[in-house]
């Protein structure tokens, strides 16, 4: 890592996704350039100060949109944010509506996720070591209550709770698909969030997503189908209000987390004795455990 120091410590983490690929409005900013055992990020993290917060923020595409969803760097998104000092993280992404009262242009704030990727690596936890944690709950639900006051308080039309699909893409549905995902209940659907979503819980973070509704996938008879233009005007849109929320938030995202987010991995790691080069590798997500190394 280089251009940082400790002073600079963000505790709030903000990833950018499709349309979101900078910060406006932030002040004594540094572009840094995170290692991690995992590879490279999407791209080199923005630090900035924003209402008297440190915030890191990251494109998830990468600017200027070069990464598929299935080309993301999960495990190095989450684990160079972790590094950098992130306590919580706000995900922003697009995705399409499955109900008729989520319109283009709403906000939902999703309590749960449905995976339906196929090519994504999505644990800290491999090559030698075995962690479990608990997902019945997958998003941090203080972070989201408080991402969706933000999002009232800056005007937008927010729908707190509702589940959230993660297909692989880089497609979007086929009609049958999109008909299917209406019979299973779902209220929107997107290509990324739940990688983050599980890597968050491992490396003990708080996660929540703001899902900016762009479209109503395919399925909606009155409403043609999807097309990146059509996403992309909607996105247009939706990223002024993206930024104001990100403000309104920043400030209060602050203080001690008294939700279990930061004790997720105790009693997870089932390993009775950790490889040392397993320990070394995820000694930033471990800490001092006292897990037996071989």
């Amino acid at each position: 890592m280089s251009g940082s120091s400790i002073a600079d410590k963000p505790s709030i983490g903000v990833i950018g996704g499709s349309g979101l690929y900078e910060m406006v409005g932030l002040s004594r900013v540094q572009k840094v350039r995170v290692s991690t055992p995992f590879g490279s990020p999407s791209d080199a993290i923005i630090l900035g100060e924003l209402e008297g917060q440190r915030v890191a923020f990251l494109a998830r595409h990468g600017r200027g949109h070069r990464l598929s969803p299935s080309e993301i760097n999960y495990r190095a998104n989450i684990y160079a944010l972790k590094k950098l000092g992130v306590e919580r993280v706000v995900s922003i992404s697009a995705v399409g509506s499955m109900k008729e009262a989520l319109q283009p242009g709403h906000v939902v704030i999703p309590y749960q996720f449905i995976d339906q990727t196929k090519r994504r690596i999505s644990t800290f936890f491999d090559r030698g070591i075995v962690a479990h944690v608990a997902l019945a709950d997958p998003i941090c639900r203080s972070t989201a209550d408080t991402l969706a006051e933000a999002v009232r308080k800056s005007g937008g039309t927010v729908h707190a709770g509702g589940t959230y699909l993660c297909i692989e893409g880089p497609q979007f549905s086929t009609r049958a698909e999109s008909l299917v995902y209406r019979q299973w209940g779902v209220d929107v659907i997107g290509m990324t969030n739940l990688p983050e979503a599980k890597l968050a819980r491992e490396a003990q973070m708080c996660y929540a997503t703001m899902a900016l509704v762009t479209d109503y996938d395919c399925w909606h008879a009155e409403h043609d189908a999807v097309t990146v233009d059509a996403v992309i005007e909607t996105l247009h849109r939706n990223v002024a209000l993206s930024r104001q929320v990100i403000r309104t938030v920043a400030p209060l995202l602050t203080g001690d987390r008294f939700c279990p987010c930061p004790s997720a991995l105790a009693g997870a790691v089932i390993t009775a004795k950790v490889p040392p080069a397993a320990r070394k590798r995820l000694q930033l997500l471990l800490g001092p455990r006292s897990a037996k190394t071989s």
